[in-house]
């Protein structure tokens, strides 16, 4: 079977990371979160006082890309100038600045070119918010998923409350309504449905049942390259 490139875009907490890195095993594909590689210039965005008094300095942190490098690794995930961030990443800070960070033209093409460069050989599971519209257009499978934004809600407090994170469940909604808004309304590569994405709704769907539909999705493509 020819290795395919397989994009999934989607809301925040869909739960896109955890079936894409998963699918990958499974393909023994190369997994990329890019949603992780934003959240990792996030962070350094916060550690170096680039994001100061509910602002982002634009022309700093574009200065600052060419000291930002992010990587993957099986062992400690994502890598933010050879540190792990993995967990780091994932706070309710970072979660606030990311989609503005991420909606900075400069920020989103350097990210684009390293993603592009990691699936240049196919064989690839990346998913994200623009894979399927900006970064591999081309992709064999592309894959929109969604959910309730309470159910997405949900999981998130789930997860901060695990972690002993205290955090109000109406905040975490309305920071993922306020997430959907700001992905979907940014001028740089917005949150866009590809016209020939399949949608997956996973609101009510366990990570198993979601697993089996993805496999059958990727079952159907290499049958007609065949």
């Amino acid at each position: 079977m020819k290795p395919i490139t397989i994009a999934i875009d989607g809301f925040s907490s869909c739960g896109k990371s955890t079936m894409a890195k998963r699918l990958a095993k499974e393909l023994g594909y190369i997994y990329v979160d890019t949603g992780a590689m934003y959240r990792a210039v996030t962070l350094y965005a916060l550690q170096k006082g680039v994001i100061a008094q509910g602002n982002v300095d634009t022309h700093a942190l574009i200065a600052a890309l060419s000291a930002i490098q992010v990587a993957f690794t099986p062992d400690e995930g994502v890598l933010l100038n050879n540190e792990p961030v993995e967990d780091a990443i994932r706070s309710v800070e970072v979660s606030q600045w990311v989609s503005k960070v991420s909606s900075i033209k400069e920020v989103r093409q350097k990210m684009v070119e390293l993603q592009r460069a990691m699936g240049i050989n196919k064989g690839v599971v990346m998913d994200g918010r623009d894979i399927g519209t900006v970064v591999f257009p081309d992709a064999e499978l592309k894959v929109f998923v969604t959910a309730d934004p309470k159910v997405r809600a949900q999981r998130r407090y789930d997860e901060w409350t695990a972690k002993g994170m205290q955090v109000n469940f109406d905040e975490v909604l309305q920071n993922v309504i306020d997430r959907d808004y700001q992905d979907q309304h940014r001028a740089e590569s917005p949150l866009v449905q590809a016209s020939d994405a399949i949608v997956l709704d996973n609101s009510y769907m366990t990570r198993e049942e979601q697993q089996i539909w993805l496999m059958k999705q990727v079952e159907k493509v290499c049958c007609t390259r065949i």
